[in-house]
């Protein structure tokens, strides 16, 4: 595995150098596992190391975080700990354990164990290798159950035959990592896979936990791979018994992931767009408003990713109308458009095909958006008038003749607020 190492960014390389010079210094054997080695083997960028120490996890995780001189979060519970390195580096470190589920769809009991025992715990064999980082045997490859030839073969495979009992987040899991490198779920896990939906063992899980798993799914590059292969291989009960993937949802998903590309590369600069909630709003959107707020309750939305949910659900017939009439004055796009999220906005885009209401959305992204006053409360006063209710009435009219145009400067600004103090006096 040396020759894998040594492709890595060299900002990578040393940070490996760093862990491996702490637990020899502290005595201790450590190791990079999961993902991270997953995707070092398929040649996939993945910047998130994920190290197994066999010993204490968090006495390593602070001996290495001020070893770099860097922060730490402990996870004292199960014994993790995670590293926050600068720019988009991260470090997850775990003491090696062992896992019992006391119960099916249950989170486990977790005691200390050795590299192989937290290599049996995992998901799939192609999560369950390791590459030591100790010094005497730097970057020797552990494998105990074939995940590298499944990693060969495309193949997505369980450890054992109760994985998706333990675990019933694996089923998602599953599709996930099947659709994200094009491989296949063997034909055993498949069967094991439909004998646990069958089970309805999602409708046992944490709502919290199947939300976050719902979540990744919605948040990898192309959702709608793994949105089909759900529908093909367990539908969508465990979200809502009324849902389904529909021709007429699936064609306004693609515009969907149309729109949020079309938005990216526009404007790069803007605030990240949560991209997984307008896909999750798009694949809801055939359901009433009571069903809607069923599942936010039921999933545990935040506030926020709620609000958004609700707003687009209610937006009124009369609103997209006005929306799509031609010529209507950029203070009227304004106001309908600047109260609403980018999320919003983008799942109107995408669901209606006029063209006066996808121009009016352009030219609000791209000209009204964010448009600001030059005059303040302190000119206001300035001029004389008291603080009062009529302020916010005066900015109001003074930011609707800016964005039609008809003031520009703050000269401008002002003398127009001149002549509405005038008649109002």
């Amino acid at each position: 595995m040396r020759k894998y190492l040594k492709r890595l960014p060299k900002e990578i390389q040393d940070l490996i150098s760093q862990a491996s010079d702490s637990a020899y210094s502290n005595n201790m054997s450590v190791y990079l596992v999961g993902g991270f080695v997953r995707d070092l083997i398929l040649g996939v960028k993945n910047l998130d190391l994920d190290i197994v120490v066999e010993g204490d996890g968090i006495k390593f995780a602070e001996v290495l975080s001020q070893k770099l001189n860097v922060g730490l979060i402990r996870h004292r519970r199960f014994g993790t700990a995670t590293v926050i390195l600068k720019k988009y580096l991260k470090v997850d470190i775990a003491t090696a354990r062992q896992e019992y589920y006391p119960q099916p769809a249950h989170l486990p009991e977790v005691t200390r164990g050795v590299l192989k025992d937290d290599l049996a715990r995992r998901d799939f064999t192609i999560n369950a290798m390791a590459i030591s980082i100790n010094r005497q045997d730097f970057g020797r490859f552990v494998d105990c159950f074939g995940g590298r030839q499944d990693l060969a073969n495309k193949k997505i495979r369980i450890l054992h035959n109760l994985s998706f009992i333990d675990d019933p987040t694996r089923i998602l899991r599953a599709i996930r990592f099947e659709q994200r490198y094009n491989f296949k779920i063997e034909p055993k896990t498949l069967n094991l896979l439909r004998e646990a939906n069958g089970l309805n063992m999602l409708e046992r899980v944490s709502r919290e936990r199947l939300r976050d798993e719902l979540i990744l799914i919605l948040e990898e590059g192309h959702p709608l791979k793994p949105l089909n292969r759900t529908k093909e291989l367990i539908g969508f009960d465990f979200i809502n018994s009324g849902l389904s993937l529909s021709k007429k949802t699936l064609v306004f998903l693609r515009s969907v992931e149309s729109q949020i590309s079309w938005f990216k590369k526009k404007y790069p600069k803007r605030r990240n767009l949560d991209a997984w909630l307008i896909y999750f709003i798009g694949l809801i959107d055939q359901l009433n408003i009571n069903n809607i707020k069923l599942i936010c309750k039921k999933f545990a939305f935040r506030r926020g990713e709620e609000k958004r949910i609700l707003i687009y659900k209610k937006l009124n017939p009369k609103f997209i109308k006005e929306l799509s009439r031609d010529k209507i004055k950029a203070s009227r796009v304004f106001s309908f458009l600047e109260p609403l999220s980018y999320e919003v906005i983008i799942l109107i885009k995408a669901k209606f095909k006029n063209s006066n209401l996808r121009k009016n959305i352009e030219d609000f992204l791209e000209i009204y958006n964010g448009t600001r006053l030059y005059i303040s409360g302190a000119d206001l006063h300035k001029l004389g008038l008291t603080p009062g209710p009529y302020y916010q009435k005066i900015f109001h009219r003074v930011l609707n003749a800016k964005l039609n145009g008809l003031v520009k400067t703050k000269k401008e600004e002002l003398g127009l607020i001149n002549r509405i103090t005038k008649r109002i006096k």
